[in-house]
């Protein structure tokens, strides 16, 4: 079935703080798992079942969800339907890095509908990354006009980032600093644009849609490397742990050689120093490509200089592992990236160097994984952040011009 068109009347805000508030959870709920049963939101947010009933007609007629028949045969009682997000809700991302300029679109649910690399001959700006990112968007404009609401604009900056202005403080490999990014691009496109750094974002995109989803995970610590070095971020108790500016979770800083080269931030021996997808993209062959492409050409390299460099890496990031294990004792590490890649070419390295390193009781707990998400994963972060103000009042978006057809797999 087709998620239904959203009458004028709709366009809203919910004017009472308790039934705003319900709506809210109920969408999060819905967003966050993908798909719930109308049983399930029940028992997930404790209400009973025909206010839940009510709040999911309203949900159906302002736009935000749809309902399906029950999957599955032989079900005893009443079948209870399921809801999903509406597919024509929808955020833009940017991801600006040194090398390219990516914007996607990603519908509630985490479901990327389109991504957009633009490769830069330089290392782009703010202004020319907001000017790319602007005219990518306008380039989509038709398309987004006719067929989805949009709540907004996320974007990921390799940088330190304040989350409440939007303006990046520090971005080092990018050269930027003091750029309010977040209201350029608000000001380039007319829709509202909120910044953080790209580490907090993939953090917390792994946290729901990725490698700490339906684990009961609450405490994680996610590391990515790409071409712009390596960003961090640490969940702690279901939260993004940020700091009094926003800025926690640098731990591609961390302190790993004392007789190692200086860093841009100015210390010397930081983990980006001796831990760089740039010098096993020199081993492989290769002058740039994705995370695939760099672990095929490692793995068919199997030369003493590829094994030395990536034990040698691999040592340096297993001390960053060591004291983050030691400091926050998460359940779960997540590598992305060239990170990740790493772990794959030699998977017991690492969970050795921290059973032998790090404190018995952490060391015990914790477990790694590659980053689930893929090369989507800063799209689907970044769109996060620009969900949130519709999450907390889904009544308030506004009407669409269009609809988007529900998946095929999922009609009843």
């Amino acid at each position: 079935m087709m998620p239904p068109r959203t009458p004028a009347s709709a366009a809203t805000s919910e004017p009472d703080p308790s039934r705003r508030n319900n709506l809210s959870l109920l969408t999060s709920l819905v967003h966050h798992h993908r798909v719930l049963s109308r049983a399930q939101l029940t028992r997930h947010t404790g209400l009973n079942r025909s206010t839940v009933g009510t709040l999911i007609g309203q949900l159906i007629s302002l736009g935000v969800v749809y309902e399906t028949a029950p999957a599955g045969e032989g079900q005893v009682g009443r079948p209870s339907p399921e809801v999903h997000p509406s597919p024509s809700i929808a955020a833009l991302a940017v991801n600006p890095e040194i090398d390219a300029v990516t914007i996607g679109l990603v519908s509630l649910g985490g479901k990327v509908h389109k991504k957009i690399r633009f490769e830069t001959e330089r290392i782009p700006g703010a202004r020319e990354a907001v000017n790319i990112a602007a005219a990518v968007i306008a380039g989509m404009r038709s398309e987004l006009d006719a067929s989805y609401r949009i709540t907004g604009i996320g974007m990921a900056v390799p940088g330190l980032v304040n989350r409440d202005d939007g303006v990046v403080r520090h971005a080092p490999h990018l050269g930027w600093r003091n750029e309010p990014a977040a209201r350029m691009l608000s000001e380039a496109t007319g829709y509202p644009c909120q910044a953080a750094n790209d580490a907090s974002l993939g953090a917390e995109a792994e946290l729901i849609f990725g490698a700490g989803a339906g684990a009961g995970q609450k405490n994680l610590i996610y590391l990515n490397g790409g071409p712009s070095g390596i960003g961090g971020g640490v969940i702690a108790d279901g939260q993004l742990l940020r700091g009094a500016s926003g800025y926690a979770g640098e731990l591609g800083h961390t302190f790993v050689r004392s007789e190692g080269a200086t860093c841009h931030c100015g210390a010397t021996g930081c983990l980006e120093t001796e831990v760089s997808q740039s010098r096993l993209l020199g081993l492989a062959g290769l002058s740039s490509g994705d995370t695939a492409d760099l672990e095929r050409a490692l793995g068919n390299r199997n030369s003493s200089a590829v094994n030395d460099e990536v034990a040698r890496q691999l040592t340096y990031l297993g001390i960053t592992l060591r004291n983050a294990v030691n400091i926050f004792n998460p359940e779960a590490i997540v590598l992305d990236g060239f990170l990740g890649t790493l772990h794959a070419l030699a998977p017991a390295s690492l969970d050795g160097m921290l059973q032998a390193q790090a404190m018995d009781g952490p060391a015990g707990q914790v477990k790694i994984y590659r980053a689930a998400l893929g090369s989507d994963l800063m799209m689907i972060g970044a769109a996060e952040l620009a969900f949130t103000p519709f999450l907390a009042d889904p009544a308030g978006l506004g009407t669409t011009t269009g609809t988007v057809a529900a998946p095929t797999s999922q009609t009843g």
